[in-house]
């Protein structure tokens, strides 16, 4: 068994968390700055204030994941996140078809299972 606080552990859950995070900051800022993903999230059918609205939860989810908070607040940001990435490539699939772009969510969504994995392989 591996031991949690492994220099491999470590490195792994940082690294994929960091690069998680990240990108789901990015994703937030661009919710709130590029007037392609407002007209983005026209395209499949949503509520321009549904796109604030996730690009605050996407940016409070990237800070938890990457704060010294509590066990359980950094599951909830994992499973907002989890919901979140299924349903963009719910959503993608639904308007557009299965086309390259539509799978990008679970891409990400991979990344952050593994970020998870790590998580709770440190806190084991």
């Amino acid at each position: 068994m591996m031991n949690p606080q492994s220099k491999s552990v470590k490195i792994a859950y940082w690294s994929t968390t960091g690069l998680f995070a990240a990108l789901m900051g990015l994703s937030a800022v661009s919710y709130f700055a590029n007037p392609a993903l407002k007209a983005a999230f026209a395209h499949v059918g949503f509520p321009d204030y549904f796109r604030i609205e996730l690009g605050a939860a996407k940016a409070l989810g990237a800070i938890a994941l990457l704060s010294p908070l509590p066990r359980w607040l950094k599951e909830w940001a994992y499973a907002g996140f989890f919901i979140t990435l299924v349903s963009a490539f719910i959503a993608h699939a639904n308007v557009d078809g299965l086309q390259g772009a539509t799978f990008a969510p679970l891409v990400i969504l991979a990344l952050a299972a593994t970020s998870y994995v790590f998580f709770r392989k440190r806190v084991a």
